[in-house]
């Protein structure tokens, strides 16, 4: 683990507000540990296995895949909130501690997982670091992974793999839920490739790399520098020459869209969301945690690309999904 000199800002703040309650957390574990904690945390809910998805986009994925013999519940919820300071609390230890199956995104951005997992150890959890499943270094430099297109059929197959694994009699089950899923991404394909032919090269601005690799995907050239949203990203105070090209972005009506991330938001963002719509560029609002109620992981995606084709095509905002 890096020394806390050496992480950014955010991830320094939700690394201190993990260690703020170590001791809870260490508490907690040495209940479970002397059977203290009763019969109601088995790792399993009225026979079904207990799985935790440190966002909820990725407890989605989960429900979706392990369907009736899985109970899956998401650490990250909120939409209104900036998940960058989210505070683990004792009762998310709990539902960690109790859990036979565990996703989380990795890349740094959801480190108080591995505290929580530390302090409760148990082999018979099963975690997947999707950073790791992708094959990603620790230096990948956007950790919004559920935004690209080619992650969740990977993480489908990883949980068809762990949920076999521990109730293999619904092995056959588990499979037939990944190949549906599988299925019904299609549509989100069929958009992205929709808007990458119908509207090549477009320029956009953003504020951060939320939205990034979806962008990417459609073909969008981002013209907001990488150092401007890595330091928005990380809490950190902009040069005054990438502060000043972003606005010269709107004033010079030089891109169709401005992606603006609904959850991670100050003084400076705002700033940018008033010049956007000063100038009339249509905005796209983005999110790091799926909105509820009334979204899949792939309607929430779905929906994104078509907001991004009604600003570039129609110049219609859509701020909040």
């Amino acid at each position: 683990m890096p020394v806390l000199a050496l992480l950014d800002p955010r991830t320094t703040r939700r690394l201190l507000a993990v260690l703020a309650f170590r001791a809870a957390l260490a508490a907690l574990a040495a209940l479970f540990a002397a059977g203290c904690a009763g019969s109601a945390f088995t790792g399993s809910s009225r026979g079904r296995i207990l799985a935790v998805g440190a966002e909820n986009e990725y407890a989605n994925v989960i429900s979706q895949i392990g369907g009736r013999y899985v109970q899956a519940v998401a650490v990250e919820s909120n939409p209104n909130t900036d998940p960058h300071s989210f505070e683990a609390s004792p009762s998310v230890a709990e539902e960690v501690s109790s859990a036979r199956l565990v996703v989380q995104n990795g890349v740094g951005y959801d480190s108080f997982m591995n505290k929580i997992e530390s302090a409760s150890s148990s082999s018979s959890r099963r975690v997947i670091d999707v950073q790791t499943l992708l094959g990603l270094p620790d230096s990948t430099p956007n950790p919004h992974l559920w935004y690209k297109p080619t992650t969740m059929p990977v993480l489908a197959a990883a949980l068809v793999a762990d949920l076999s694994a521990i109730e293999p009699q619904h092995a056959a089950y588990f499979r037939a839920n990944a190949q549906s899923f599988d299925r019904s991404l299609a549509p989100w394909y069929a958009a992205i490739k929709h808007f990458r032919d119908s509207y090549p090269g477009t320029p956009v601005a953003t504020t951060e790399p939320v939205g990034d690799y979806m962008l990417e995907a459609a073909g969008t050239r981002n013209l907001t520098p990488f150092t401007l949203q890595a330091d928005i990203m990380n809490g950190v105070d902009p040069a005054p020459q990438s502060v000043t090209l972003e606005n010269s972005l709107f004033a010079g009506h030089r891109v169709k869209a401005f992606v603006y991330n609904e959850q991670v938001t100050d003084s400076l963002t705002a700033s940018f969301l008033d010049q956007a719509k000063n100038y009339r560029v249509p905005v796209v609002g983005v999110y790091e945690t799926m909105p509820t109620p009334g979204y899949s992981y792939q309607s929430w995606m779905l929906a994104e690309v078509q907001a991004l084709e009604r600003a570039v095509a129609d110049r219609v905002s859509t701020e909040k999904l």
